[in-house]
């Protein structure tokens, strides 16, 4: 392989190829070095583009970056990690943490080289994180995975975490001092390492969050194939009496279902908010309960929301006025000045892909339209024959409605919210041009850990399992009528210090998809931007750690299963493929405009599907 000997970088790059490809011990490993971010999916590495003087701690950090990749490929099974993986979002992120801890931690107790790597990394991590104050700015997940690589190697956290770490260590030892020693002994079996990672979760007032012990789970399958292996034995011994108490069991079995039914119904009826009466509920008013129409009637209607007085729905100029969104909107274009011409060669080539199916077609022998000249000559030769007409027929692309729903949770915040953006920006003008109309929302929460909504539950003395508890705020950007030379300054409010908080993705989902049922076009698509998971702190600690996250899932599939509208998903550093049947992740932000318009141009090159029968609103809770 010939390489250029005027950049220092390429022999280093080859080089670090190379050995996270022996650590590893993996040969196909794909590594790439572009923009800021480092990510691993499957086997593919992206690490930092580096510069070309290869500074001696740049080098360290990036070394430090690919050692833990190639520690995790090496050392980490992903189905034993999910198959012990807790429900809830926070006590995920820690199992997540500690996981990676485990595995940097097998390197570096076996090579001192990859130890230093690593703590580069680590003080470079740290060192560009905020400083912290108290707990609620202090990740916890952070401080657990310090805590227990500590443990594993001896290490001291870095300087820069030290505060974060002396902020939570007495909480956690005093609750997890046991589980965080046996951590120690487990660290090559992936296995035990999980189940005691479990523990050391529920010992930090995180067990509602755990969900099903997948050990349990495992030995009740068992329990069940061994009873089936000796119903069949005692069946070849006495099949007709075997048959006769099965169809006894079984109806018996039905009628206690019934019954179960019935007194779930009850029990639903009996747990209603004292405000509502049980007449109101035989009217089917439940405005504390979202009614999903494309459920069937056993789906688990568990949502509620405490109160929606403080939720709004707010067109962006009316968050701010027109020279502060002038003036975001300015930095925005500067923030992403480089990108903005890759999104557009993107954006052009699915124009390309669109306008070539707008071969011009006719129907002709028409009653009405535009007079066929062509078949003039007919009426001069027989005049009693009637004049032809005939009328351009659209194209089936062109009658479709598109809406782009962002993400405008914390976590989106710098670099993935301005590429949405500037993404959003860029298509919306391209499908404009195409005769394809677009909407752009987005969705947050006014306040962070509750607002309003948790102030009058409190005032309320605190009402158990009260549901949502914080305040929504959904955002139109575009709407789908409106030109995009007007929306265009709007994008920049996502640029505004403050504006993104917390993210209730079912809701959103639900108030997105019911204006675009309200849409008069034949074809409706619905893609969602997103980052990871639902989460609002002040909901999740008073219920149970995946309500919100089961909620979503209700929704798409309610979505997906029964309603006309197309619905796909992209995931910014975060697997949603998990949640939508269609969907894809990328590591990077800057991925994200050749995702969209290869998703966009798929939808496109593939007929529209038949509309379905049945579809009707989702009604949010009121």
């Amino acid at each position: 392989m010939t390489r250029d000997k005027d950049n220092p970088l390429e022999p280093f790059q080859h080089a670090l190829t190379q050995c996270m490809k022996t650590i590893a011990d993996e040969p196909e490993i794909a590594v790439t070095f572009s923009g800021e971010n480092a990510g691993l999916t499957g086997k593919k590495v992206r690490l930092p583009q580096m510069s070309r003087e290869l500074e001696s701690g740049e080098v360290a950090i990036t070394r430090g970056l690919a050692d833990a990749f190639s520690l995790r490929l090496a050392n980490h099974d992903e189905a034993t990690h999910n198959h012990y993986q807790p429900q809830g979002k926070l006590a995920r992120a820690v199992y997540d943490a500690v996981e990676q801890a485990r595995v940097e931690a097998i390197g570096a107790n076996a090579m001192p080289g990859v130890a230093g790597n690593i703590e580069a990394m680590l003080v470079d991590r740290y060192e560009k994180m905020p400083a912290s104050d108290n707990r609620d700015n202090a990740p916890l997940e952070a401080a657990v995975s310090l805590l227990v690589r500590e443990r594993l190697t001896g290490k001291e956290p870095p300087a820069a975490a030290a505060n974060l770490v002396d902020l939570w260590r007495p909480w956690i030892e005093d609750k997890a001092h046991n589980e965080l020693d046996e951590l120690v002994g487990a660290v090559d079996d992936q296995t035990v390492f999980a189940r005691l990672t479990r523990q050391l979760i529920a010992s930090l007032d995180m067990a509602d969050e755990l969900g099903d012990d997948p050990d349990e789970r495992d030995d009740e399958q068992d329990e069940d194939e061994d009873d089936g292996d000796q119903g069949e034995a005692e069946e070849s011994q006495d099949g007709e009496q075997q048959q006769s108490s099965a169809s006894e069991d079984m109806m018996e079995a039905e009628g206690e279902s019934d019954e179960e039914m019935q007194d779930g119904a009850e029990m639903d009826i009996d747990q209603m908010p004292p405000d509502l009466d049980q007449d109101d509920a035989a009217e089917g008013e439940e405005p504390w309960r979202p009614q999903l129409p494309f459920s069937s009637t056993s789906n688990d209607d568990f949502y509620r929301v405490f109160t929606n007085t403080f939720d709004e729905t707010i067109a962006a100029e009316d968050l701010c006025d027109a020279e502060e969104l002038a003036r975001l909107r300015n930095y925005l274009d500067k923030q992403l000045a480089s990108l903005q011409g890759v999104v557009a060669r993107l954006a052009n080539r699915l124009q390309r892909r669109l306008m070539a199916q707008q071969n011009r077609s006719w129907d002709f022998d028409l009653e009405e339209g535009t007079l066929d000249a062509a078949r003039l000559p007919r009426v001069v030769t027989d005049p009693m024959h009637p004049l032809s007409f005939k009328m351009e027929r659209d194209t089936d692309f062109r009658d479709t409605v598109v809406t782009l729903l962002l993400d405008n949770s914390g976590s989106m915040r710098g670099r993935p919210i301005s590429v949405a953006a500037t993404c959003a920006d860029i298509l919306a003008r391209t499908l404009e041009r195409c005769g394809v109309k677009v909407e752009i929302l987005g969705f947050t929460t006014r306040a962070w850990k509750g607002g309003q909504s948790r102030e009058q539950w409190l005032a309320q003395d605190k009402p158990a399992t009260p549901g949502r508890l914080n305040d929504l705020r959904h955002i139109i950007y575009k709407s789908a009528d409106m030109p995009w030379r007007r929306a265009r300054r709007n994008l920049g409010l996502m640029m505004r210090e403050g504006l993104l908080k917390e993210n209730i993705d079912g809701e959103a989902l639900i108030w997105a998809h019911n204006r675009l049922l309200g849409r008069p076009e034949q074809r409706r698509i619905m893609m969602v931007i997103s980052d990871g998971a639902p989460v609002d702190d002040s909901t999740l600690s008073v219920n149970s750690g995946n309500y919100l996250e089961r909620h979503l899932r209700q929704v798409i599939d309610d979505i997906e299963a029964r309603s006309p509208i197309e619905l796909i998903a992209i995931g910014i550093g975060h697997d949603v493929t998990r949640y939508y049947s269609r969907a894809v992740t990328i590591v990077d932000a800057e991925e994200l405009g050749g995702a969209m318009t290869d998703k966009l141009a798929e939808l496109f090159d593939d007929k529209p599907p038949a509309p379905r029968r049945g579809g009707g609103r989702m009604r949010r809770a009121s």
